[in-house]
C-alpha cells in the first residue's frame, strides 16, 4: 500500500513548500531595472491612482486569488491554526495555478473572530481579483462570506459552494441513472456545517422539497432549542415531516445518503432501510461514513466518496479553479446562485453517459476548468445584461 504520508512529508521538505513566485519581465539590462522598477514605474502607478480601474490592466490584480483560512477546520484535522494550514493553502494555491492558470496565494492568518476575518480581507482587497475562504470554522465562516459581499471582487466560500457545486453535478447524473426526479427524492444529510448547508440549499434551487440534515445532536428541524441562527434559518425550509431522531432514523425511506461527517457511520443495515436503487455519497475524508463494500452489500445502486483511489470521487477541485477562472474573466463582483448552478450542470455534463460507476469526471480531466469556467461566464453575462 502507497504511504502517502511519509510521500508527502518527503516532497514539502524537499522543496520547503509547492509554490514560488515566477518573474514575468527579464532583469537583465539597466534599461530592464528602469522599466519594472524606478523610474519607469512611477507612470504606471500615477496612471492606477488616477483611475483605480486601471488596476486590472498594468498590474496582476486581475488574475491573483487571495487564499484566505485561520487554520480552525482544515479537512478532518480541527482547529490546527494558521501554521499548520499552510500546507493546504499551499496546494490549493498549486491547484489553481496548474488547472486554471490564476495566481494564488496563501494568506492564513492569525485572526480568529469573525469581525477581525473581514477587516483583514477588507484590506488585502485592493491586490486580488477574488479571495477564496478556506477551512474557516462555522459558524463564523457563514458571518464571514456574507459580510463581504459588497467587496467589489468575488468571495467564495470553497468549503460550502466549491462542496455544493460538486455535489450537484454527482446529483444531476446519480438521478439520471437510477432514473428519479429531485422533486420526488428524500434526501439526508449527515453534516449541517457550511458544506451540508450548501449542500442542501442549492438542491433545494433544483426542486428538491425533502431534506434533512443530521448534526452531532440528531436530526435539524423547527423548533429544536439548541440550534444556531443558521441552523434555525434551514430548519425551516428542511424537514417537512418534522423528522426526529438520528442519522439510523432519518435515513430510513431515503433516496439519498449524503455525507460531510465522520467515518464509519453507517452500516450495511442502514442502506437496506433506505429506498429501492439508493445513491450514498459518503464524502467524510480520509475514512468515508461507510465503505464501498458496506454500501453495496446493503444493496446502494451508486456509490461515491471523496477519495482518488475510489470511483466516483466527489472532489471539490471540480468546481474552484473554474468558478473563479469564469468570475475573473468577466471581472465578476461576486459569485451568484445562477453561477454556481451553472457550473453543476457544466461538470455533470461531461460524463456523456452516466453510469453507476461514473456520474462524475475525473477532477484532472483538462475539459474540466474550460466548461466550469465558460458556464460561469455565460452565467454572469446572462444576470448582468
Amino acid at each position: 500500500m502507497v504511504d502517502y504520508d511519509q510521500m508527502a512529508i518527503d516532497l514539502h521538505a524537499k522543496h520547503r513548500g509547492k509554490i514560488a513566485v515566477q518573474s514575468k519581465v527579464p532583469l537583465e539590462t539597466m534599461d530592464d531595472l528602469s522599466t519594472a522598477y524606478t523610474p519607469g514605474v512611477a507612470a504606471v502607478c500615477m496612471e492606477i491612482a488616477r483611475d483605480r480601474s486601471k488596476a486590472y490592466k498594468f498590474t496582476n490584480k486581475g488574475n491573483m486569488v487571495a487564499v484566505v483560512s485561520d487554520g480552525s477546520a482544515v479537512l478532518g484535522l480541527g482547529n490546527i491554526g494558521p501554521e499548520g494550514s499552510m500546507p493546504v493553502m499551499e496546494g490549493k494555491a498549486l491547484l489553481f495555478k496548474e488547472l486554471a492558470g490564476i495566481d494564488a496565494w496563501p494568506i492564513c492568518i492569525s485572526a480568529h473572530e469573525p469581525e477581525e476575518i473581514v477587516m483583514i480581507v477588507r484590506s488585502l482587497a485592493p491586490t486580488f481579483g477574488a479571495v477564496n475562504l478556506e477551512d474557516i470554522a462555522a459558524p463564523k465562516c457563514f458571518i464571514i462570506e456574507e459580510s463581504l459581499q459588497d467587496l467589489g471582487i468575488p468571495v467564495f466560500h470553497d468549503d460550502q459552494h466549491g462542496t455544493a457545486v460538486v455535489v450537484l453535478a454527482a446529483m444531476i447524473n446519480a438521478v439520471k441513472v437510477v432514473n428519479k426526479e429531485f422533486h420526488n427524492i428524500k434526501v439526508v444529510f449527515s453534516g449541517a456545517g457550511a458544506g451540508g448547508i450548501a449542500c442542501a440549499k442549492i438542491l433545494q434551487v433544483m426542486g428538491v422539497e425533502n431534506i434533512i440534515l443530521v448534526d452531532t445532536r440528531g436530526a435539524i428541524y423547527k423548533g429544536r432549542g439548541d440550534l444556531t441562527h443558521v441552523k434555525e434559518e434551514i430548519a425551516m425550509t428542511t424537514n417537512p415531516d418534522q423528522i426526529q431522531g438520528d442519522v439510523h432514523v432519518a435515513i430510513q425511506g431515503a433516496d439519498v445518503f449524503i455525507g460531510l461527517s465522520a467515518a464509519n457511520l453507517l452500516t450495511a443495515e442502514d442502506i437496506r432501510s433506505m429506498s429501492k436503487d439508493a445513491i450514498v455519497l459518503a464524502m467524510a475524508n480520509p475514512m468515508p461514513e461507510i465503505s464501498p463494500e458496506e454500501a453495496k452489500k446493503g444493496g446502494a445502486t451508486i456509490f461515491g466518496t471523496g477519495r482518488s483511489d475510489l470511483p466516483n470521487q466527489i472532489n471539490n477541485v471540480l468546481a474552484f479553479p473554474g468558478i473563479l477562472r469564469g468570475a475573473l474573466d468577466v471581472r465578476a463582483d461576486r459569485i451568484t446562485m445562477r453561477m454556481k448552478v451553472a457550473a453543476g450542470h457544466a461538470i455533470a455534463a461531461l460524463v456523456d453517459e452516466p453510469t453507476p460507476e461514473e456520474i462524475i469526471p475525473y477532477p484532472l480531466n483538462p475539459a474540466v476548468v474550460p466548461a466550469v469556467s465558460k458556464a460561469v461566464a455565460d452565467a454572469w453575462n446572462s444576470e448582468t445584461r
